[in-house]
């Protein structure tokens, strides 16, 4: 399997095809594109993660920037250290939701913002061509700043708009799955006089269960949530930049309704236009309608969806694997942002989760992935626009079709070496003969 390179950083598995000697290669090459400049660095609680970090450092170092590390840190918290020190960049250790043996390197320029397509194909061919800049003295020493993370809750806080009193007191259960959110997502819980059962909090990077946020992996927070007799039940992945919902019947509500949530409970205050991918569900097109506002469509990807938002002056924005951004806090998937709303909205409307859920659409979504070559993905793609050249197609990411019946997308993953075919109807019948229909056509 190869070292996976995209606009989402660099994944692979530990000392196959990811080493530290990869990790300092990628890091002096950033370091090289920004001349030296000021740049964060922090880590996920994988156990590899210290290691990644050495050798990150040390590339940029190498380059002549001046590294502050921020120690284990969620990836949006990065994203709002740099705006708020005005660093040059921040480099994440991270693989966010892909299994223990895989560890990578996430990007943010000096937006906060991961890096746009041109960007991401500098830093790899800098380091491709090994075209480094390579300080030979006057080397900067290592900051530290370990209080990113509570500067971050408080910024939640603070952007609050709803009267929290109907959740003081309530019951949560919150799954930090030990990974990076451990500590602040307890700590802005607290913060809001909430009831927190934490399960699986200790930030060891041993995880509990399979990373990803989504259904099958989330049977322990299910139980728990019945057990406990809880309002709401939270399920952070190990960077805590996506959000999973439970509802107080311990039911997995589906990661795609978290952005429809967080949409509501801004739009009943603020209307404004509202930003997702191509791969998000029709959900959020649902609350965008109810207040009169648009939705704007973006490729896949948080980098995508910011640069979105900020073009289109969106009020809030993400995508449908439980990934909100705020903009007032950061332009980056944010867990804390997506837990605030949502309660946020259960204390406005006064009801409970299932309630909320059952006000929007029934919407079928089936996703599937499938291992494949890079190559053969790109003949998939090819054969689903020229397939169906007759219905509406959007070229932009991968391809996507939207048909009478509903909608299908075919692309390759950012992240890992496999085809995501991601399709919406009415019911799972409707939706499992759309993908039969474009698996078909594309040969998968």
């Amino acid at each position: 399997m190869s070292l996976m390179v995209s606009v989402s950083g660099v994944r692979g598995l530990i000392n196959e095809t990811l080493t530290p000697t990869v990790a300092a290669e990628f890091a002096q090459a950033y370091g090289t594109l920004l001349e030296g400049g000021s740049v964060v660095l922090a880590r996920d609680t994988r156990p590899s993660g210290e290691m990644f970090a050495s050798a990150v450092a040390a590339g940029l170092l190498a380059s002549g920037c001046q590294v502050t590390q921020l120690g284990v840190c969620m990836t949006p918290t990065v994203g709002r250290a740099i705006v708020d020190g005005k660093h040059a960049g921040g480099v994440i250790i991270t693989a966010s939701h892909n299994p223990p043996a895989w560890n990578g390197i996430k990007f943010l320029d000096q937006q906060g913002l991961a890096p746009d397509p041109a960007l991401a194909s500098q830093i790899a061919a800098v380091r491709d061509s090994r075209r480094f800049q390579a300080k030979k003295a006057g080397f900067k020493p290592i900051r530290s700043d370990l209080t990113a993370g509570e500067r971050h809750v408080r910024a939640v806080v603070t952007a609050v708009e709803e009267n929290l009193t109907g959740v003081r007191g309530l019951r949560v259960v919150l799954d930090s799955i030990n990974g990076a959110g451990c500590r602040d997502g307890a700590a802005l819980l607290t913060t809001f006089g909430c009831d927190v059962y934490h399960l699986n909090g200790e930030p060891t990077g041993e995880f509990a269960h399979t990373p990803e946020p989504i259904a099958e992996n989330l049977t322990q927070l299910c139980d728990c949530v019945r057990r406990e007799k809880a309002a709401v039940g939270f399920a952070q992945d190990p960077d805590a930049d996506r959000l999973a919902i439970v509802d107080e019947q311990g039911t997995y509500i589906g990661e795609e309704y978290t952005l429809a949530l967080a949409a509501w409970a801004v739009l009943m205050r603020r209307p404004g236009p509202v930003a997702a991918n191509l791969s998000t569900s029709r959900l959020v097109d649902a609350v965008a309608e109810r207040f009169g506002v648009k939705v704007v469509r973006t490729a896949v990807g948080e980098a995508n969806v910011a640069r979105g938002m900020v073009a289109s002056e969106c009020v809030i924005g993400g995508e449908g694997n439980g990934g909100v951004i705020d903009p007032r806090i950061t332009l980056v998937r944010d867990s804390l942002s997506a837990m605030s709303l949502t309660l946020q909205l259960l204390s406005a409307t006064g009801k409970s989760v299932r309630q909320l859920v059952a006000e929007l659409p029934r919407l079928a979504m089936i996703k599937q992935k499938f291992e494949c070559p890079r190559e053969r993905i790109a003949d998939a793609v090819e054969r689903t626009a020229k397939s169906f050249a007759g219905e509406k197609v959007n070229r932009s990411d991968g391809t996507r079709v939207d048909f009478a019946e509903g909608w299908v997308h075919v692309r390759a993953s950012n992240t890992e070496p496999i085809v995501r075919i991601i399709a919406e109807a009415a019911d799972d019948k409707a939706a499992n003969s759309l993908v039969a229909r474009v698996r078909s056509a594309a040969g998968i």
